[in-house]
């Protein structure tokens, strides 16, 4: 087996393939959009809920309070952007501009994990947002700290139901219930990646 892994696609003695990919955090944003949804789609749930409590407490004045509901979430969603990319873009400093990730696949899955060196800084930073949202109460902030601390992820084939190629991101998507792993790969091993990891999800949708 190989100590070091090429950026190309390899298959290594033990029968599985390995490969590093290294993406950058300023010309591809597909990491930042991710961040982006998490926060988005918990305070949508935060003002969901808001609005089933006003609809029991205030039925008479629903439809004003869900106006006022609704332009409260619009200047929270407008704040949370502006969070999110100040934090995005002292996370990508932290890192050196880029995000270094590992891949280790066999007929079983797929294993998505950053390399050592960025892992540690990654939960370094995830455990100081935690304490961040603990000390300020933002259920949000925990949450996505909770979930950047999350720096290897495997895909069991078997479990998987949808498979989403996308060539100008060099990404492909692989998405299991409760479980969405992003595929990084070079041009030239796209194809051969994407056409493998379809051939080993009976399950697909």
């Amino acid at each position: 087996m190989k100590e070091t892994l090429s950026t190309r696609v390899e298959k290594c003695d033990d029968g599985k393939y390995r490969w590093t990919y290294e993406m950058s955090l300023f010309k591809n944003l597909t990491f930042f959009f991710l961040v982006w949804k998490i926060f988005f789609f918990i305070i949508v749930g935060v003002f969901a809920f808001m609005m089933i409590i006003d609809a029991f407490e205030w039925p008479a004045e629903l439809g004003v309070r869900i106006l006022e509901t609704l332009k409260n979430f619009c200047w929270f969603l407008i704040g949370m952007t502006v969070i999110v990319i100040i934090s995005y873009l002292i996370y990508a400093a932290v890192m050196g501009g880029s995000y270094i990730v590992e891949f280790e696949m066999d007929e079983k899955g797929i294993r998505h994990r950053q390399i050592a060196s960025q892992a540690k800084k990654a939960k370094k930073i995830a455990a100081a947002t935690v304490v961040a949202g603990i000390a300020t109460g933002r259920v949000s902030t925990v949450a996505a700290g909770l979930n950047s601390s999350r720096t290897e992820m495997y895909s069991d084939f078997s479990r998987v139901r949808k498979v989403i190629a996308c060539p100008r991101r060099s990404t492909i998507k692989v998405n299991a219930p409760f479980s969405h792993n992003q595929v990084y790969v070079l041009k030239d091993d796209f194809d051969f990646v994407k056409d493998y990891i379809c051939s080993h999800c009976p399950n697909l949708k």
